[in-house]
């Protein structure tokens, strides 16, 4: 098989090369005439592309003779279509400006219907985080972001989208995270390891609201989250990347640890550009954080790759690479509240060492304007020795591979087919020695059955066998309704069925860990949902619009973690018959000729153990996200505020057996950072620089009982471009 794809590759090229080819290049600046880096430039109708460098300046090379248009887009700027132009063996020039607009305005997402769609256009709320703010904000990891998305929020690194999860203990997730396409989840333990994410290299993240399980499958019982990386530059550019941060002293004087500074810094170094029909991008980071807890000091190494060949303009293959090594101080609970910095004595020494690295492909071709397909292998590694009284260790793989068939028959018409296939092996001392596998197929169509009116329908079939468990299987439908009242007011509805399957370490856990022991249970299901929503999105203007949304979600068998009354130990187990309904509202606002840039995002939430009707846990019933940005010149300042509610249901047990002393010491999360930053680029300065203030109240709270949240820290960003 391998040789037979060599083959048709190296026929390709040959084809590719013989025929007469040409370029186009340009400059994408904003209209103050300023040059934006890492716009987008596709050559419409086909897959060659390429992003701005730091000039703002594109070049396309190896284009066939014939006519074509360049598509522009870039998150927070308005899309744009050039006029048509013909290559005949020569350059053309086609420059472009870009009009800064709100940041739900005239976008296209991919990950809604794994093609293409204006973000107006489709059924599920949606929502888009985009590189500069990233930048600007000097995030460390990129979970960190979603704690200002409107219904979305982190307990610890557990992400939840509209209440979907709690707090689980790293096993198992209901949200799928992918990486351009490839999910991330971690074979043993499927949860998320947020520091895989290169925050450098992301371009934007694409969150998916509501049950996807319809294209997704398990884990996406929640939502989607698709981090996107950034494209690769036709002509070279490398970023250095110079982080420096410190942090207050605690609050309190008996929560200090240490007369020394503490403080984290944070180095990357980044390089990107095209030679002919390659492309490739390649970073390296180095982060260091002495932790404002004591023993949950880290040391990371980090790397990622990113290379394309084009045989043509309809045919291309990609490559993707991501890893990590790392040795990290353990801290899993406080002491007590006189020593909230401090874990117990018995955990003082112990740490994890780990090594992750996903790699994966994608073989696109492009048969006719109508059929396209994408093959995208991908392979997961990781190990991990967590050196503490557990001793526990795991090794493991997974394997993935996922067909997709886009046929486009019409304008009106968007069929997309595909099928998964998935191998886990899991050699561990905490898991045990486990083998699972799984296979998917969907089909979802998009029917623009009239102008004004959008219809998604798709159904997918899952089969899932993790070791010693019985096999499950599922179906998930989905349908889903668009329409478009006017120019300025869209309506949309779906409904959809959720599943996911248990982790192996769900099923499969058998430690002792801070006191708390483990236990497994083979007797574990599969969870399902079914999810509603009804929404509306109405445009005032490109620069001020209203998102509403009411939703509500029927869970079958949620997976929560226990303890058993007869031995106090801990285990997951179908117990919840739970019900999600809430609704969220989110405004987007530029005044001032784009100089002032307003968003607030309010989510109210009633999540309910309906058969004990008791809330669920950790679930805050009100959150409110704010952000507003100043620009003058080459000058950029902000604030960010966020507030959650408390929460009114907690695990009560860990308090209980004395494991979490003053556990109950909870309180309603209020956060507000500041931020200032300068553009340099207007003076031919190479350079952008951004000073945060995180948490300026010096505000102490927690996400999970016994760990205090980061307390004020003050960090400054260099990024130097050549």
């Amino acid at each position: 098989m391998i040789k037979y794809f060599f083959i048709l590759f190296v026929f390709l090229n040959t084809i590719s090369t013989i025929a007469q080819t040409g370029s186009v290049s340009g400059k994408v600046t904003d209209d103050k005439g300023q040059p934006l880096i890492g716009v987008n430039v596709i050559v419409k109708g086909t897959i060659l592309g390429t992003a701005t460098d730091s000039k703002g300046n594109f070049t396309i090379n190896k284009m066939r003779n014939g006519n074509y248009q360049l598509v522009f887009s870039m998150v927070g700027f308005s899309k744009k279509t050039s006029d048509k132009f013909i290559i005949n063996n020569d350059n053309i020039v086609v420059n472009a400006v870009l009009s800064p607009t709100s940041y739900q305005y005239d976008q296209l997402i991919i990950s809604a219907g794994k093609h293409e769609q204006n973000l107006n256009e489709i059924s599920a709320s949606t929502y888009l985080i985009d590189a500069k703010k990233i930048s600007q904000k000097n995030y460390q990891k990129i979970d960190d972001a979603f704690r200002y998305v409107p219904g979305v929020t982190m307990t610890l690194d557990q992400v939840s989208i509209r209440g979907s999860s709690g707090y689980s203990r790293g096993a198992g997730t209901r949200v799928l995270i992918a990486l351009d396409g490839i999910p991330i989840y971690t074979p043993d333990t499927g949860e998320i390891i947020w520091e895989l994410v290169p925050i450098s290299d992301v371009g934007k993240v694409e969150v998916i609201k509501g049950s996807a399980s319809s294209l997704y499958g398990s884990s996406a019982l929640g939502g989607v989250i698709n981090i996107i990386s950034k494209k690769i530059t036709s002509n070279p550019i490398t970023l250095v990347k110079l982080q420096g941060s410190i942090y207050s002293k605690p609050s309190f004087k008996e929560w200090e640890w240490t007369d020394k500074t503490l403080y984290y810094n944070h180095q990357t170094i980044s390089h990107s550009m095209s030679i002919g029909k390659f492309g490739f991008s390649a970073s390296i980071s180095r982060f260091e954080d002495l932790s404002y807890r004591q023993n949950e000091y880290q040391l990371r190494f980090s790397g990622f790759i990113k290379a394309n060949y084009s045989f043509s303009e309809f045919t291309t293959l990609s490559m993707l690479g991501a890893g990590f090594t790392r040795n990290r101080g353990t801290f899993v609970f406080w002491q007590d509240l006189a020593h909230a910095l401090s874990p117990p004595e018995t955990d003082l020494g112990q740490s994890i060492k780990s090594d992750r690295t996903i790699l994966g492909m994608n073989f696109k071709h492009i048969f006719n304007e109508e059929l396209s397909l994408n093959i995208i292998p991908s392979v997961y590694i990781s190990f991990w020795d967590d050196e503490s009284e557990s001793d526990n260790k795991s090794n493991s793989t997974l394997f993935r591979t996922e067909a997709r068939v886009n046929y486009v028959p019409t304008d009106k018409i968007t069929i997309i087919t595909g099928s998964e296939f998935q191998f886990n092996k899991i050699a561990s001392t905490i898991f045990g020695d486990r083998l699972s596998n799984g296979i998917g197929a969907y089909t979802q169509v998009d029917y623009k059955i009239i102008t004004p009116l959008n219809i998604t329908a798709g159904l997918r079939y899952d089969y899932n066998k993790l070791s010693d468990l019985r096999s499950e299987s599922s179906f998930s439908p989905k349908i889903g309704l668009n329409y478009k009242i006017d120019e300025n007011t869209y309506l949309r509805t779906s409904f959809s069925k959720g599943f996911r399957s248990p982790s192996l370490a769900e099923a499969f856990t058998s430690t002792t860990t801070s006191g708390i022991t483990v236990k497994p249970n083979p007797e574990l299901k599969a969870e399902n949902s079914y999810s509603i929503e009804a929404g509306v999105k109405h445009y005032f203007s490109e620069n001020f619009n209203i998102d509403f949304a009411l939703f509500n979600n029927e869970y079958f068998d949620m997976i929560e973690p226990r303890f058993d009354p007869r031995d106090g130990e801990l285990f997951f187990d179908n117990v919840t018959r739970a019900r999600i309904q809430g609704f969220e509202f989110n405004t987007t606002s530029a005044f001032f000729s784009q100089s002032v840039k307003l968003n607030i995002g309010y989510s109210y939430l009633w999540a309910r153990d309906v058969e004990k009707n008791t809330p669920l846990k950790y679930r805050p019933r009100h959150s409110v996200v704010a952000g507003i940005d100043f620009s003058k010149s080459v000058y950029e300042f902000g604030f960010d505020f966020r507030y959650l509610s408390k929460v009114e249901k907690i695990d009560d047990e860990l308090i209980e057996l004395g494991l979490v002393p003053d556990g109950d010491k909870i309180v309603e999360i209020i956060v507000m950072d500041a931020r200032i930053g300068a553009n340099l680029f207007a003076y031919n300065i190479p350079l952008r620089v951004f000073l945060n203030a995180k948490n300026v109240l010096n505000y102490n709270y927690v996400e999970m009982i016994g760990n205090i949240a980061p307390i004020r820290n003050f960090s400054l960003n260099l990024e130097f471009f050549f």
